[in-house]
Protein backbone atom coordinates (compact mmCIF):
# COMPACT_ATOMS: atom_id res chain seq x y z
CA UNK A 1 0.00 0.00 0.00
CA UNK A 2 1.38 3.60 -0.91
CA UNK A 3 0.89 5.95 1.32
CA UNK A 4 -0.17 9.44 0.36
CA UNK A 5 2.15 11.95 1.75
CA UNK A 6 -0.06 13.49 3.69
CA UNK A 7 -0.63 10.23 5.46
CA UNK A 8 3.14 9.36 5.72
CA UNK A 9 3.24 13.04 7.46
CA UNK A 10 0.01 12.46 9.51
CA UNK A 11 2.12 8.94 10.94
CA UNK A 12 5.08 10.79 11.76
CA UNK A 13 3.13 13.41 13.72
CA UNK A 14 1.72 10.24 15.87
CA UNK A 15 5.72 8.35 16.30
CA UNK A 16 7.06 11.98 17.19
CA UNK A 17 4.70 12.30 19.55
CA UNK A 18 4.29 9.37 21.41
CA UNK A 19 8.12 9.59 21.89
CA UNK A 20 7.85 13.30 23.44
CA UNK A 21 9.04 14.90 21.03
CA UNK A 22 6.09 17.41 20.50
CA UNK A 23 7.89 20.31 18.50
CA UNK A 24 8.87 17.77 15.67
CA UNK A 25 5.82 16.11 16.09
CA UNK A 26 3.82 19.82 15.47
CA UNK A 27 5.56 20.63 12.72
CA UNK A 28 4.54 16.93 11.46
CA UNK A 29 1.15 17.47 11.75
CA UNK A 30 0.77 21.26 10.20
CA UNK A 31 3.06 19.91 7.15
CA UNK A 32 0.49 16.82 6.91
CA UNK A 33 -2.45 19.44 6.93
CA UNK A 34 -0.50 21.78 4.70
CA UNK A 35 -0.03 18.63 2.02
CA UNK A 36 -3.52 17.91 2.51
CA UNK A 37 -6.08 20.95 3.16
CA UNK A 38 -9.02 19.33 3.68
CA UNK A 39 -8.18 16.35 5.41
CA UNK A 40 -9.60 16.88 9.74
CA UNK A 41 -6.67 13.81 10.86
CA UNK A 42 -3.87 15.71 11.66
CA UNK A 43 -5.59 18.91 12.99
CA UNK A 44 -7.22 16.64 15.32
CA UNK A 45 -4.12 14.19 15.99
CA UNK A 46 -2.45 18.11 16.94
CA UNK A 47 -5.22 19.15 19.02
CA UNK A 48 -5.21 16.33 21.12
CA UNK A 49 -1.53 16.11 21.65
CA UNK A 50 -1.99 20.18 22.97
CA UNK A 51 -4.64 18.40 25.59
CA UNK A 52 -2.45 16.30 26.99
CA UNK A 53 -0.16 18.85 27.43
CA UNK A 54 -2.50 21.60 28.46
CA UNK A 55 -1.97 23.47 25.83
CA UNK A 56 -5.67 24.51 25.78
CA UNK A 57 -5.81 27.65 23.00
CA UNK A 58 -4.18 25.55 21.05
CA UNK A 59 -5.87 22.18 21.22
CA UNK A 60 -9.27 24.53 20.94
CA UNK A 61 -8.02 25.82 17.73
CA UNK A 62 -6.75 22.21 16.25
CA UNK A 63 -10.25 20.68 17.23
CA UNK A 64 -11.98 23.68 15.94
CA UNK A 65 -10.74 23.14 12.57
CA UNK A 66 -10.80 19.84 12.93
CA UNK A 67 -14.71 20.24 13.29
CA UNK A 68 -14.58 22.45 10.78
CA UNK A 69 -13.29 20.20 8.07
CA UNK A 70 -15.26 17.25 9.33
CA UNK A 71 -18.45 18.29 11.21
CA UNK A 72 -19.82 15.02 11.89
CA UNK A 73 -16.53 14.01 13.95
CA UNK A 74 -17.76 14.13 17.82
CA UNK A 75 -14.04 13.29 18.91
CA UNK A 76 -13.37 16.55 18.11
CA UNK A 77 -16.28 18.41 19.25
CA UNK A 78 -15.40 16.88 22.83
CA UNK A 79 -12.24 17.61 22.74
CA UNK A 80 -12.92 21.39 22.01
CA UNK A 81 -16.07 21.29 24.74
CA UNK A 82 -12.57 20.11 26.95
CA UNK A 83 -10.57 22.72 26.20
CA UNK A 84 -13.13 26.03 25.53
CA UNK A 85 -14.27 24.53 29.25
CA UNK A 86 -10.69 24.63 30.29
CA UNK A 87 -10.54 28.13 29.43
CA UNK A 88 -13.95 29.14 30.39
CA UNK A 89 -14.96 29.73 26.84
CA UNK A 90 -18.78 28.89 27.69
CA UNK A 91 -19.96 29.99 24.24
CA UNK A 92 -17.95 27.35 23.24
CA UNK A 93 -18.27 24.97 25.36
CA UNK A 94 -21.99 25.24 24.86
CA UNK A 95 -21.54 24.71 21.21
CA UNK A 96 -19.51 21.71 21.08
CA UNK A 97 -21.15 19.85 23.57
CA UNK A 98 -24.79 21.28 21.47
CA UNK A 99 -22.84 19.81 18.36
CA UNK A 100 -21.50 16.53 19.71
CA UNK A 101 -25.21 16.05 20.71
CA UNK A 102 -25.52 16.93 24.10
CA UNK A 103 -28.45 18.61 25.34
CA UNK A 104 -26.94 22.04 27.40
CA UNK A 105 -29.32 24.48 29.54
CA UNK A 106 -29.41 27.88 28.15
CA UNK A 107 -27.38 30.53 29.68
CA UNK A 108 -23.97 32.53 29.13
CA UNK A 109 -21.47 32.06 32.15
CA UNK A 110 -20.70 28.17 33.54
CA UNK A 111 -22.45 24.94 32.42
CA UNK A 112 -24.23 23.92 35.43
CA UNK A 113 -25.61 20.00 35.66
CA UNK A 114 -25.91 17.60 37.29
CA UNK A 115 -24.70 14.23 35.34
CA UNK A 116 -24.50 12.12 38.82
CA UNK A 117 -21.55 10.41 40.57
CA UNK A 118 -18.66 9.20 38.29
CA UNK A 119 -14.98 7.71 39.42
CA UNK A 120 -12.06 9.82 38.49
CA UNK A 121 -8.17 8.79 38.26
CA UNK A 122 -5.87 11.52 40.02
CA UNK A 123 -2.65 11.78 38.67
CA UNK A 124 -1.24 9.75 40.91
CA UNK A 125 -3.39 6.82 39.82
CA UNK A 126 -5.53 7.30 42.82
CA UNK A 127 -9.44 6.70 41.53
CA UNK A 128 -11.78 8.89 43.89
CA UNK A 129 -15.33 9.76 42.85
CA UNK A 130 -16.93 12.86 42.09
CA UNK A 131 -19.92 14.95 41.57
CA UNK A 132 -20.19 15.42 37.80
CA UNK A 133 -21.42 18.99 36.87
CA UNK A 134 -21.32 19.19 33.01
CA UNK A 135 -19.67 17.14 30.22
CA UNK A 136 -15.94 17.71 31.77
CA UNK A 137 -16.11 18.98 35.45
CA UNK A 138 -16.49 17.49 38.44
CA UNK A 139 -16.12 18.16 42.08
CA UNK A 140 -14.55 16.09 44.72
CA UNK A 141 -16.37 13.93 46.99
CA UNK A 142 -14.33 11.84 48.47
CA UNK A 143 -11.75 12.50 50.67
CA UNK A 144 -8.32 12.09 48.44
CA UNK A 145 -5.44 10.21 50.22
CA UNK A 146 -2.53 12.77 51.21
CA UNK A 147 -0.47 11.83 48.48
CA UNK A 148 -2.55 12.63 45.87
CA UNK A 149 -1.99 16.58 46.34
CA UNK A 150 -6.04 16.95 46.30
CA UNK A 151 -8.96 17.45 48.28
CA UNK A 152 -12.59 17.37 49.00
CA UNK A 153 -14.15 20.01 47.00
CA UNK A 154 -11.41 20.54 44.17
CA UNK A 155 -13.44 21.18 40.92
CA UNK A 156 -11.65 19.10 38.75
CA UNK A 157 -11.44 18.99 34.73
CA UNK A 158 -11.61 15.54 32.94
CA UNK A 159 -11.00 13.57 30.16
CA UNK A 160 -14.00 11.80 28.04
CA UNK A 161 -12.90 8.50 27.47
CA UNK A 162 -13.32 5.46 29.75
CA UNK A 163 -10.30 4.53 31.35
CA UNK A 164 -11.62 1.58 33.66
CA UNK A 165 -14.57 1.01 35.38
CA UNK A 166 -16.15 1.20 38.56
CA UNK A 167 -19.46 -0.42 40.18
CA UNK A 168 -22.39 1.75 41.50
CA UNK A 169 -25.96 0.68 42.22
CA UNK A 170 -24.80 -2.39 40.96
CA UNK A 171 -23.71 -0.91 37.34
CA UNK A 172 -20.95 0.49 36.11
CA UNK A 173 -19.56 3.67 35.33
CA UNK A 174 -16.64 4.81 33.74
CA UNK A 175 -13.78 6.17 34.99
CA UNK A 176 -12.49 9.75 33.57
CA UNK A 177 -8.96 10.68 33.77
CA UNK A 178 -8.39 13.90 35.52
CA UNK A 179 -6.51 16.67 32.92
CA UNK A 180 -6.24 19.30 35.72
CA UNK A 181 -7.55 21.12 38.85
CA UNK A 182 -10.04 24.00 37.56
CA UNK A 183 -10.52 25.50 41.09
CA UNK A 184 -8.84 24.13 44.19
CA UNK A 185 -10.81 23.75 47.51
CA UNK A 186 -10.51 25.90 50.50
CA UNK A 187 -10.87 22.68 52.26
CA UNK A 188 -7.51 21.16 54.24
CA UNK A 189 -7.29 17.41 55.02
CA UNK A 190 -6.63 16.19 58.20
CA UNK A 191 -5.43 12.83 58.92
CA UNK A 192 -6.52 11.10 62.21
CA UNK A 193 -6.14 7.70 63.62
CA UNK A 194 -9.01 6.27 65.33
CA UNK A 195 -10.06 3.16 67.85
CA UNK A 196 -13.55 2.46 67.81
CA UNK A 197 -15.70 -0.69 67.68
CA UNK A 198 -18.34 -1.76 64.96
CA UNK A 199 -19.62 0.57 62.87
CA UNK A 200 -18.72 3.27 65.04
CA UNK A 201 -16.25 4.63 62.56
CA UNK A 202 -19.20 4.85 60.09
CA UNK A 203 -20.31 7.51 62.20
CA UNK A 204 -17.73 9.74 61.58
CA UNK A 205 -19.27 10.47 58.17
CA UNK A 206 -22.07 11.58 58.48
CA UNK A 207 -21.15 13.64 61.57
CA UNK A 208 -18.78 15.38 59.45
CA UNK A 209 -21.40 16.23 57.02
CA UNK A 210 -23.55 17.56 59.35
CA UNK A 211 -20.85 20.18 60.45
CA UNK A 212 -19.85 20.90 56.70
CA UNK A 213 -17.16 18.48 55.75
CA UNK A 214 -16.50 15.25 54.83
CA UNK A 215 -14.62 12.14 56.41
CA UNK A 216 -13.63 8.94 55.27
CA UNK A 217 -12.28 5.96 56.49
CA UNK A 218 -9.50 4.66 54.51
CA UNK A 219 -8.60 1.44 56.50
CA UNK A 220 -12.03 -0.05 54.42
CA UNK A 221 -12.72 2.31 51.59
CA UNK A 222 -9.09 2.11 50.08
CA UNK A 223 -7.92 -0.88 47.77
CA UNK A 224 -4.82 -1.16 46.30
CA UNK A 225 -5.40 -2.76 42.40
CA UNK A 226 -3.00 -3.62 39.83
CA UNK A 227 -2.76 -1.71 36.57
CA UNK A 228 -4.49 -3.83 34.84
CA UNK A 229 -7.92 -4.43 37.33
CA UNK A 230 -7.65 -0.50 38.10
CA UNK A 231 -7.92 0.69 34.10
CA UNK A 232 -10.36 -2.56 33.77
CA UNK A 233 -13.13 -3.21 36.33
CA UNK A 234 -11.29 -4.67 39.25
CA UNK A 235 -11.65 -8.05 39.95
CA UNK A 236 -10.40 -10.51 42.57
CA UNK A 237 -7.79 -12.51 40.61
CA UNK A 238 -5.75 -9.63 40.37
CA UNK A 239 -6.45 -7.08 43.52
CA UNK A 240 -3.59 -6.66 45.61
CA UNK A 241 -3.73 -7.67 48.96
CA UNK A 242 -5.11 -4.39 51.12
CA UNK A 243 -3.99 -5.22 54.91
CA UNK A 244 -6.05 -2.68 57.70
CA UNK A 245 -3.75 -0.88 59.55
CA UNK A 246 -4.23 -1.63 63.50
CA UNK A 247 -5.15 1.69 64.33
CA UNK A 248 -7.62 2.73 61.51
CA UNK A 249 -6.53 6.11 59.46
CA UNK A 250 -9.42 8.36 58.84
CA UNK A 251 -9.20 11.57 55.89
CA UNK A 252 -11.00 13.80 57.16
CA UNK A 253 -11.67 17.42 55.33
CA UNK A 254 -12.17 20.53 57.36
CA UNK A 255 -11.14 24.46 57.13
CA UNK A 256 -8.71 24.38 60.01
CA UNK A 257 -7.89 22.67 62.48
CA UNK A 258 -10.64 23.84 65.16
CA UNK A 259 -12.91 22.67 62.56
CA UNK A 260 -12.03 19.18 62.66
CA UNK A 261 -11.31 19.03 66.23
CA UNK A 262 -15.41 20.25 65.98
CA UNK A 263 -16.02 16.84 63.88
CA UNK A 264 -14.24 14.53 66.02
CA UNK A 265 -15.66 15.79 69.24
CA UNK A 266 -18.82 15.31 68.00
CA UNK A 267 -18.25 12.05 66.76
CA UNK A 268 -16.97 11.17 70.10
CA UNK A 269 -20.20 12.40 72.40
CA UNK A 270 -21.63 9.32 69.96
CA UNK A 271 -19.10 6.89 70.29
CA UNK A 272 -18.57 6.32 73.76
CA UNK A 273 -16.00 3.84 73.34
CA UNK A 274 -14.07 5.88 70.46
CA UNK A 275 -10.86 7.39 70.77
CA UNK A 276 -8.57 9.93 69.03
CA UNK A 277 -4.69 8.79 68.86
CA UNK A 278 -3.34 11.11 66.96
CA UNK A 279 -4.52 13.90 64.39
CA UNK A 280 -2.07 15.89 62.16
CA UNK A 281 -2.49 18.16 59.13
CA UNK A 282 -1.75 15.92 56.33
CA UNK A 283 0.94 17.73 53.59
CA UNK A 284 3.58 16.63 51.07
CA UNK A 285 6.15 16.71 53.82
CA UNK A 286 5.49 14.99 57.24
CA UNK A 287 4.11 17.24 59.99
CA UNK A 288 4.05 17.08 63.48
CA UNK A 289 0.37 16.06 65.19
CA UNK A 290 -1.84 18.82 65.95
CA UNK A 291 -2.00 19.51 68.96
CA UNK A 292 -5.96 18.02 70.13
CA UNK A 293 -8.37 18.52 73.31
CA UNK A 294 -8.48 14.79 73.45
Amino acid sequence: MILSKAQRLNDKGQELSAKGWFTEAEAAYRAAAEAKPKWAVPWYNLGLMQKYRGNWEASLDCNLRSAELDPSDEASWWNAGIAATALGRWDVARRAWQSFGISIPPGDGPIEMELGHIPIRLSVGEVVWSRRIDPARAVLISVPLPSSGHHWGDLMLHDGAANGYRMLGGHQVPVFDALACLRPSAFVTFVAALEAEGNDLGLLSSVAESFGGAAEDWSTNTRILCKECSEGTPGHLHDADHVAPAHPHCGIAACDEPHAQEILSAWLAQVPKGRVLGLRRAAAEPEQDVPGIF
